[in-house]
């Protein structure tokens, strides 16, 4: 168990990835649609568990099947305005959505690890301190975002990779098992 655990309280903010965290992550494929996407076990649970124990729970997400011409960004908002109405109808929150539409290949482009989404929440909600911050995530650029920002970060091995230990605080295989160690430590 983090020893960090059992300092975490309402002034805690808890940033996460989408796919791969949220909602099952399509192999070499994107969420188009409404109808491809398919919360991962527990994970509405999770955001209930965790709306009492974080000051904000903010997602950060890159996505650039849009910079593909694969699906638009109003694909995109449906998708997560679906997503936040049945966490919310759950008894959970989201309290903001980043996401960064560049491809990978583009210079001084918005996605993990850069810190483009971490600058803007921190203009949207500037009583977030990154210290008392936690990333948790699927991929190595996720942990990276996290770390270069200064957050613990919290791997969820929900794609049977594995990462050394060198590169997280923490791991777990899912959201709701990370929401109830936490749950049991503060």
């Amino acid at each position: 168990m983090p020893d960090f655990f059992g300092h975490i309280d309402k002034s805690w903010t808890l940033f996460l990835d989408r796919d791969g965290v949220i909602n099952k992550r399509p192999v070499d494929d994107y969420v188009k649609c409404w109808n491809e996407f398919q919360f991962l076990p527990g994970v509405k649970e999770a955001l209930r568990i965790m709306k009492s124990l974080f000051q904000e729970i903010i997602v950060v997400t890159n996505q650039q099947g849009i910079g593909k011409n694969i699906m638009s960004v109003e694909d995109l908002h449906k998708i997560h305005d679906k997503m936040l109405h049945e966490v919310a109808n759950s008894g959970g929150k989201i309290d903001a959505i980043y996401f960064c539409p560049d491809l990978a290949t583009k210079p001084n482009n918005c996605r993990k690890p850069g810190a483009a989404m971490v600058q803007q929440a921190l203009n949207d909600f500037p009583e977030v301190d990154l210290s008392k911050s936690m990333m948790v995530g699927d991929t190595l650029t996720d942990l990276q975002f996290g770390k270069q920002n200064g957050m613990k970060t919290v791997y969820l091995n929900t794609n049977n990779v594995s990462l050394p230990p060198s590169e997280y605080d923490a791991s777990y295989l899912s959201l709701i098992e990370f929401a109830h160690a936490v749950n049991a430590n503060v």
